[in-house]
């Protein structure tokens, strides 16, 4: 066991020191700040900061480190095994969203972890450990996915009866059309479903310490007569999921992007008038002219769709993308600039108003903002920066 824990501290001591051509880099001022905003904006409400899809992209690891500065009381993943990543990091307990496999419940830490638990099965397989467990109740008022119709609420809550040791923590639901920029009557209507049965269960006698309805969208939209947190999704990486016809766009406007993605240029080719680029060669040489090869491509998530319309940032100057994205590579055209193997260049920026932020790389290419940063490869080295 001690020559592994050494090995392991030589091996990661290694891979710091290591080089790589891609790196992310991680603001932690700026993610600090983003909690912060949403929280006194919401001065008394829980914030929940979502990890989930290894921090919707952004580094699990490195956001719950950052997120320790943070003042909390639970931090959200989606799997258990993402929980198991960080609960030796974090000082905040993990709630898990996802559903769980019963069979793996006596596996769980169930004093690091809240669980989501959804149905009266799971309810009965957790009592049958006869441990504390703290319980989040899930309601479904219309997304569809997951959680209890208002008709299982009274047998769910009389199983749960049965298991003292078994804590009500939590009750929440999930706004599917928050992020509508017309029409927020099914979010209202949702709201009002959600507070009639928070009602109903705490008449039961039940007393959660968090009920939460909304995501980040939704924390400027709905107001439940019961609810006091806010589960802190993509708003934490600075990123405003409303449109910018939606009302309340502007109220989440000073979000501040916490992602870069930086790539080097490892080789420049010159190619002659006609020369063709990349697979099918969909991209030909207009004139004589000089193009670099950098070491990412749709494994490390540059998506396939910016084959030929992408752009990165060098010197304050924008360079086009040329020729299909492989699965490793992407070429940039490198006509008139002064560049050389070894140069860094910016994939996607932090800064809102360049060319190749995460906001303006989408609505140009009609890419979904939440699977383009979900998309990039957990493989490619995260950094934490000021």
């Amino acid at each position: 066991m001690l020559k592994r824990r050494i090995k392991n501290l030589i091996s990661n001591k290694s891979s710091n020191v290591y080089k790589t051509l891609n790196i992310i880099e991680i603001s932690r001022s700026r993610l600090l700040f983003n909690a912060k905003y949403i929280q006194e904006m919401n001065n008394n409400f829980f914030i929940i900061p979502v990890l989930k899809a290894n921090a919707y992209g952004h580094g699990l690891i490195q956001c719950s480190e950052i997120l320790n500065d943070f003042d909390c009381d639970l931090v959200a993943v989606d799997g258990y095994f993402e929980a198991t990543k960080i609960i030796d990091l974090t000082r905040h307990k993990v709630l898990v969203l996802g559903y769980i496999n019963p069979d793996n419940f006596y596996l769980l830490d169930t004093n690091r972890c809240s669980f989501v638990v959804q149905d009266v099965d799971s309810l009965k397989r957790f009592g049958e450990l006869n441990k504390r467990v703290n319980v989040h109740i899930e309601i479904n008022t219309g997304m569809n996915r997951l959680g209890l119709n208002s008709d299982e609420i009274d047998d769910y809550l009389n199983e749960l009866k049965k298991y003292p040791k078994m804590i009500l923590e939590g009750i929440m639901t999930h706004l599917a059309d928050a992020d509508n920029d017309i029409d927020s009557s099914y979010s209202e209507n949702q709201v009002e479903q959600f507070d009639e049965i928070v009602e109903k269960i705490i008449q039961a006698g039940f007393n959660p310490k968090y009920i939460h309805i909304a995501q980040t969208a939704g924390s400027v939209k709905v107001k439940s007569k019961f609810a006091n947190s806010i589960r802190l999704g993509i708003g934490l990486y600075g990123i405003n999921p409303l449109s910018k016809k939606d009302k309340s766009h502007n109220t989440l406007d000073s979000l501040k992007p916490i992602l870069e993605l930086k790539s080097t240029i490892v080789k420049k080719i010159n190619l002659k008038k006609g020369d063709r680029v990349s697979y099918n060669g969909i991209y030909e040489a207009p004139s004589d002219m000089s193009i670099g090869v950098l070491p990412l491509g749709y494994y490390e998530g540059v998506p396939r769709d910016l084959s030929n319309k992408g752009i990165v940032e060098f010197n304050n100057e924008y360079l086009g993308m040329v020729g299909r994205v492989c699965m490793n590579h992407v070429m940039i055209n490198l006509h008139g600039i002064n560049s050389k193997v070894g140069d860094i260049v910016t994939v996607i920026s932090n800064d809102k108003k360049h060319q190749n932020s995460v906001m303006n790389i989408c609505q140009t290419n009609d890419l979904f903002n939440y699977s383009f940063i979900t998309g990039l490869s957990e493989s490619t080295r995260r950094i934490i920066v000021d």
